[in-house]
């Protein structure tokens, strides 16, 4: 394996890797020095401890399409082949060649996963939604055959999850963007290991902020809050004071402090 890696700066320098936390952007950077030759990593777990990033870098990474998990544990760098490229005569084929088998390349030299066989699951980055019959505490995710839906309008998140990009903004502005992709993310883990379809599952976004909601409930995260401004109200335009009266107060102040 090599010593050397490489990173293109058409990834590391776009709005979307920028926009995450340097934490999640020094774990990306770690998982990819540590991979094999063809991009794959056995213990992101342990590099994750090592650097100590958190849970939330780990699940922003998979939810912003960085990396793809699967059910073995072992993840993939997904622009590795953008990232890199070894010469025949030094590259070693990775050992991970059932993972590698779920995987197909794009045009651009990107990762796909083939028909989304490989998932994350809560021994990678956690954003497996332990349900148990279909449930998350008292909230149940609803499935009806019969519900028409259509998703021309949608905007996809991941494989699987859909959202009216009003609607995305609109839960990342009153929850934080960071809980809305990692509940984005189980949403799309739940959907895809059930094989159910964007029409077998009701209203992604009240699911996604059923989640939320009952998380903050119990303690497990937090909303950021917004920092209010200090700068006062502005005074309503029928409040303002006109010139001539703005002179005649300074006139009377004048008077007042005998100037």
């Amino acid at each position: 394996m090599a010593e050397r890696r490489m990173f293109a700066k058409t990834i590391i320098d776009s709005d979307t890797f920028i926009d995450m936390p340097l934490s999640a952007q020094m774990l990306y950077f770690h998982l990819a020095m540590r991979a094999d030759d063809d991009g794959f990593v056995n213990n992101p777990k342990k590099i994750q401890r090592m650097i100590g990033a958190g849970d939330d870098d780990a699940k922003l990474l998979v939810a912003k399409r960085f990396v793809l998990a699967f059910d073995s544990g072992v993840i993939v760098i997904k622009h590795w082949r953008m990232h890199n490229y070894l010469r025949s005569d030094r590259y070693k084929e990775t050992v991970y060649s059932e993972e590698k088998a779920q995987l197909e390349v794009k045009k651009n030299g990107s990762y796909s996963l083939i028909n989304n066989i490989g998932i994350p699951d809560s021994n990678q980055c956690e954003t497996q939604v332990r349900l148990g019959k279909d449930r998350i505490g008292k909230e149940s995710i609803e499935i009806g055959e019969s519900e028409s839906m259509s998703v021309s309008e949608k905007k996809l998140y991941m494989d699987h999850v859909y959202l009216f990009e009003s609607k995305y903004t609109h839960l990342c502005e009153k929850y934080g963007e960071r809980n809305v992709l990692a509940k984005i993310a189980a949403l799309n883990n739940y959907i895809a290991q059930r094989h159910a379809t964007y029409a077998h599952v009701k209203d992604h976004a009240a699911q996604i902020e059923t989640w939320i909601v009952n998380d903050v409930a119990a303690g497990k995260i937090a909303i950021p809050h917004k920092k209010k401004s200090d700068a006062p109200p502005p005074i309503p335009e029928e409040e303002r004071l006109t010139p001539e009266q703005m002179n005649a107060m300074i006139t009377e102040l004048k008077k007042a402090v005998k100037i």
